[in-house]
């Protein structure tokens, strides 16, 4: 390896980064996501920890400019701005994601060189431990987590209601270093180098991804057991397809409320619910009665409970307004029975964090003001229904699916099953929004909830407990679905109980070699200055 150019490195470490988008939705090249990252271990084969950041930095940052293109259509078609800007912004966000592989490949080397017959479990927990921080750094952006890239592969993804997400990433991670420590065993005896062969790295791969797979394969046949046994709940998705530029048009709200009406009652009567989109009316429904009476209308003729986004109006004590974002639950008999305001708001799209600093910007969503986060319970109940006590569910609005701690605390609140609304007109014709309903699949079968998806201009669907998807639309077509989804009442998962415990374990085992390193270190240092 000490002939290997810093040119080869690079070309390596690209590879990484071009490769990684196609691992995830809509290429849906999971396979690869097991093999993408031995281009990058291998360029870090005998490299300084400064020199393995930068190429780890380099990958991430290629990485996820390829798998965040989205943001530049949301900012620049929907948000006014040049487009010159937003991909600047693009970059500069990929940039940042990027410090994060960076980060991993630091450690990876330190590692590497100081406790390699340990890289197997100590790889894995880095990355997972720096996951977990991007979750939450800087109010959080988990898009894409590593783990995601299986969405379609069941049986390995049934671990995730007891590691979450994060156990995927782990495995995953622990995948690519035993296969880059095999090639490297083979690449050294084709140089008449003697080194003995990864036993320990290879080993504690097959056993660990034997047992989730065995795992997995159990959990889905009891999966499918309480599916056949449970009672079903019959829901009604409308797919509106209003185009983002016309959303808010108030030219343009008889025709929405039309456009809805149509398609709901297409969807058919006496339904368990009805679900609209997040936003789905372009007004403040609390504020316009005229248009009340229509929604009011239709619930009469559906005989259907309606689910459905809309904003909320409030002033701060000094008269200024703010807005909530909020899904109302509407029945024919009680009319209003409850409302879910959004916790967790988009940065730069519902509001402007550091707005003292960032005084220039403007949040992305149109309103009169900044949005604020909901407060009170986390579900809302299904008051209509025969089931005593009443059904629970829980409403995580768009952004808010991709946490996967807040949908588990509206689990763990009693959500029988769970409910996303969303506006994907924001990503165009991209993968986010493919990339977006994947990350709904772990949040069913980190809690064994189904969840019932409404998209503005798709993907809508139906996720059963289990992560099946039991039905789903295409993008960009305006279309009502029904279908049925199978409740629990069973208790919950060991990730809804507890949450990432397995992600505090590989914090935990992160700080342990991390203090390794610098004890190793230590030594050395002190051994050069005695010279």
């Amino acid at each position: 390896m000490q002939q290997t150019s810093h040119l080869t490195r690079l070309i390596a470490t690209g590879l990484t980064g071009l490769l990684h988008p196609l691992c995830f939705p809509h290429f849906d090249g999971g396979w690869l996501a097991w093999i993408v990252l031995v281009p990058l271990h291998w360029a870090l084969t005998q490299v300084p920890a400064g020199k393995a950041f930068q190429y780890g930095w380099l990958a991430g940052t290629i990485a996820f400019a390829g798998t965040i293109p989205w943001v530049i259509t949301a900012m620049s078609q929907f948000g006014q701005l040049p487009f010159m800007i937003s991909a600047l912004l693009m970059l500069l966000l990929a940039t940042y994601l990027g410090l994060f592989v960076g980060a991993y490949a630091w450690g990876y080397v330190h590692i590497l060189n100081r406790n390699v017959q340990w890289l197997w479990l100590g790889a894995p927990s880095l990355w997972v431990a720096l996951e977990y921080l991007r979750t939450y750094a800087l109010s959080g952006f988990p898009w894409t987590l590593f783990g995601y890239s299986q969405y379609q592969w069941l049986s390995v993804i049934q671990i995730s209601d007891i590691a979450g997400v994060y156990g995927v990433s782990f495995i995953l991670i622990m995948g690519n270093v035993a296969i880059t420590s095999i090639l490297l065993w083979l690449w050294k005896r084709q140089s008449q180098v003697a080194t003995p062969f990864p036993f320990q790295a290879t080993l504690a791969f097959l056993a660990i991804l034997s047992a989730f797979l065995t795992y997995g394969q159990w959990q889905i046949k009891q999966q499918r057991v309480l599916d056949e046994s449970a009672t079903s709940l019959s829901i009604g998705l409308v797919q509106p397809n209003i185009s983002q530029d016309k959303k808010w048009d108030t030219a343009y709200i008889d025709e929405t409320l039309t456009r809805y009406t149509t398609l709901s009652q297409q969807a058919g009567k006496n339904l368990d619910l009805l679900i609209w989109p997040e936003a789905a009316t372009p007004f403040f429904f609390e504020k316009e009665l005229a248009y009340q009476k229509i929604i009011l209308s239709l619930l009469r003729d559906t005989q259907s409970p309606l689910l459905f986004g809309s904003p909320t109006l409030r002033f701060n004590p000094d008269g200024k307004p703010y807005l909530l974002n909020s899904a109302y639950l509407l029945s024919p008999e009680k009319l209003l029975t409850g409302r879910y305001d959004k916790r967790h708001l988009v940065p730069f799209g519902e509001y402007v964090p550091l707005k003292s600093v960032l005084f220039f910007l403007e949040k992305l969503v149109v309103g009169i003001g900044d949005f604020k986060p909901g407060e009170g319970p986390m579900t809302l109940q299904l008051s209509d229904s025969t089931e005593s006590p009443p059904l629970s569910f829980g409403v995580p609005i768009c952004f808010e699916i991709i946490f996967p701690d807040l949908v588990r605390r509206m689990a763990k609140e009693g959500a029988n099953f769970l409910v996303t609304l969303t506006n994907d007109a924001w990503f165009g014709d991209s993968s986010a929004p493919y990339q977006h309903f994947a990350m709904a699949v772990f949040r069913a079968v980190e809690n064994h909830r189904a969840v019932a998806r409404a998209a503005n201009t798709g993907i809508s669907g139906l996720i059963g407990p289990d992560g099946r998807v039991l039905a789903q639309t295409p993008i960009f077509t305006q279309q009502a679905i029904t279908g049925s989804i199978p409740l629990r009442h069973t208790p919950p998962t060991f990730y809804t109980q507890y949450g990432d415990v397995f992600s505090w374990a590989c914090v935990i085992l992160t700080g342990i070699f991390l203090i390794a390193i610098i004890r190793k270190q230590e030594p050395e240092n002190s051994h050069r200055n005695s010279h």
